[in-house]
């Protein structure tokens, strides 16, 4: 059984972008536009790791990380914060949220795949 990736990002040229590198990867790869269809999909989906992008439409993926992290039955799901607009004091938010790690765009392929390994029990991956 593969490892299920849930990629939460409304611009959909980063989503092809990140799609073909963890599919090549040979992850499974379930993507949504926003932090409403974030939650939605966590519970139907059950990723074994969550890709975050912070500035979201209608529900921030900061406050979806909150959400996902307050649930007993996913807060064990590891959750990279991902952003374009990387300010000072960014990360500390991100982990306050319940982020397990940040990366901010642009960021090497290798990087990501790297930070994803980390984060994934040995045996998956």
């Amino acid at each position: 059984m593969s490892v299920k990736i849930l990629h939460v990002e409304d611009n959909p040229a980063n989503r092809m972008i990140v799609r073909d590198l963890l599919e090549f990867q040979g992850y499974q790869v379930v993507e949504v536009s926003d932090g409403e269809e974030a939650l939605a999909a966590v519970e139907r989906e059950r990723p074994d790791l969550i890709l975050m992008d912070i500035q979201l439409p209608r529900v921030t993926g900061l406050e979806a990380t909150r959400r996902i992290k307050a649930r007993e039955d996913l807060r064990l799901i590891p959750i990279i914060a991902v952003t374009s607009f990387a300010l000072s004091g960014d990360d500390q938010k991100a982990a306050a949220a319940g982020c397990d790690a940040y990366i901010a765009k642009p960021y090497r392929p290798r990087d990501l795949l790297q930070l994803i390994k980390s984060l994934l029990p040995s045996t998956r991956h």
